[in-house]
């Protein structure tokens, strides 16, 4: 089983949707499936079909989720190098053709959200701009071609 590394936020929003799961969603779950069972015959009741298959998917997500917990490991920032760029690092880049410039936090797949500036430092350019450092001017391979960034800034 591999380690999943995880920013200290990232754990935190699993942690919280396992805790939301487990509780309020089983409970509403739960009593979905008993108003259905109300309505007698089971065998052709689409009301309880539909509230056991929203139950079974309930309880694979928390499946998925306490296994995530328990490979995770949250990233300790005090003991990482504050100068190069590495999972947990908010970048601010300078695109090199369109001069535009854009920020991402490195993150694990779990926690990629690109509408949120979350990129997983197992994409391309995840991959691209881990080790470099603040100035350096970095080309990276993506399936749209390549894309060449000025590093601005590096920080936690």
């Amino acid at each position: 089983m591999s380690t999943i590394h995880l920013t200290p936020e990232g754990y935190e929003k699993i942690r919280k949707e396992l805790e939301r799961l487990k509780g309020p969603k089983r409970r509403e779950l739960s009593k979905a499936i008993g108003k259905a069972r109300a309505f007698g015959d089971i065998s052709e009741n689409a009301e309880y079909d539909a509230a056991k298959d929203a139950q079974g998917h309930n309880e694979a997500r928390i499946a998925k989720l306490e296994e995530k917990l328990a490979r995770g490991e949250i990233i300790d920032d005090s003991k990482m190098a504050k100068d190069e760029i590495l999972i947990g690092s908010i970048v601010k880049l300078k695109d090199m053709s369109t001069k535009e410039e854009i920020e991402y936090t490195l993150v694990s797949e779990l926690e990629a959200d690109i509408l949120e500036g979350k990129i997983s430092i197992n994409s391309p350019i995840g991959q691209g701009l881990l080790g470099h450092k603040k100035n350096e001017t970095v080309e990276i391979a993506v399936p749209a071609g390549k894309i060449k960034y000025k590093i601005l800034k590096i920080s936690r």
